[in-house]
């Protein structure tokens, strides 16, 4: 969902990031994205609230858990080039965070009150 150039961005501030491309998960199934990404110890950013809000909380009800699950709505937040910094801003200001079975909402530094 979003252009590589995030993941490159997010590796520069330290942050393990990879794309379902890298991780050989183009084209498969949002259940089993969130899997893997499990297996492999990622939280999952995506926008995509009504599919992975579910998918996390089937998870769970079933005894399972995740990584976390991070939601930046587009309504805060651009996947255009520009929107990056915004992104990894919400994702940096997370990093100390237990995320763990946690869905999360990115908040923009702008609606934190703190600048970009």
């Amino acid at each position: 969902m979003y252009p590589p150039a995030l993941a490159v961005a997010l590796r520069r501030r330290g942050i393990e990031a990879s794309t379902v491309v890298e991780l050989g998960l183009a084209g498969r199934s949002d259940p089993d994205i969130l899997s893997a990404a499990t297996v492999d110890g990622y939280a999952v950013l995506t926008e995509n609230i009504a599919d992975f809000g579910r998918i996390a909380g089937e998870r769970l009800t079933a005894g399972e858990h995740h990584h976390g699950v991070l939601i930046a709505l587009s309504s805060r937040f651009s996947r255009r080039p520009g929107g990056i910094p915004g992104i990894v801003a919400a994702v940096v200001a997370l990093v100390d965070d237990h995320l763990e079975d946690r869905l999360v909402y990115l908040e923009s530094a702008s609606s934190l009150g703190r600048p970009g």
